[in-house]
């Protein structure tokens, strides 16, 4: 009976040991020390309170991955004021920012073309859904895998498309125009290549 118990015992420290690690796949990106990240542009970019802040006055700036990524899910929250222009660029084949280049998920809800607004990616689809976001937390979920990709809004599918343009490339976030635009929580989960 004793070696059940500790048996037992030893079950559930693993169990919830388990359950509080991270996948071993997920990497946590644009962290306030990590260094494989860097600025580009001319915006101010600054952390506070484990928040990444994009500031932009009358210009354009990005953060952008040192690794370039294929097959993943990347997770995020972002909160933009009402004049910012921002956006997530994935797979983008070079380090700078292009929605030719790479793969525009955008975050302008007052965009003055609509269908290019939050939710869009830009010239390549427009959103499924409008999704308001201004001054307040939202979430944003990017899914690439093979040559389909799929964003969510607030938990809102807005695009689903099959695009064999660009397979892999850097991933970056956007500040331009004029406003802040803040970010926090920016997960990628790695997928099977299979």
């Amino acid at each position: 009976m004793r070696y059940q118990n500790l048996l037992a015992i030893f079950i559930i420290a693993l169990l919830i040991n388990s359950c509080g690690q991270k996948n071993s796949s997920t990497l946590l990106l644009f962290e306030k020390q990590g260094k494989d990240w860097y600025e580009g542009g001319e915006a101010q970019w600054s952390f506070n309170d484990g928040v990444l802040v994009g500031t932009a006055s009358s210009n354009s700036g990005f953060v952008i991955t040192e690794k370039s990524y294929k097959d993943f899910e990347l997770t995020l929250e972002f909160q933009p004021d009402s004049t910012i222009n921002s956006g997530i660029f994935v797979r983008c084949n070079v380090k700078e920012l292009s929605n030719i280049d790479c793969y525009e998920m955008n975050i302008w809800d007052l965009h003055p073309d609509q269908k290019w607004r939050t939710g869009s990616v830009v010239s390549r689809e427009v959103p499924k859904a409008y999704v308001e976001t201004l001054d307040k937390w939202n979430t944003y979920k990017i899914r690439c895998k093979g040559s389909r990709i799929q964003t969510w809004v607030n938990d809102q599918l807005t695009v689903d498309i099959d695009n064999k343009d660009l397979v892999e490339g850097y991933i970056a976030l956007q500040a331009a125009e004029t406003g802040t635009v803040k970010f926090r929580n920016i997960q990628l989960q790695m997928l099977n290549e299979n």
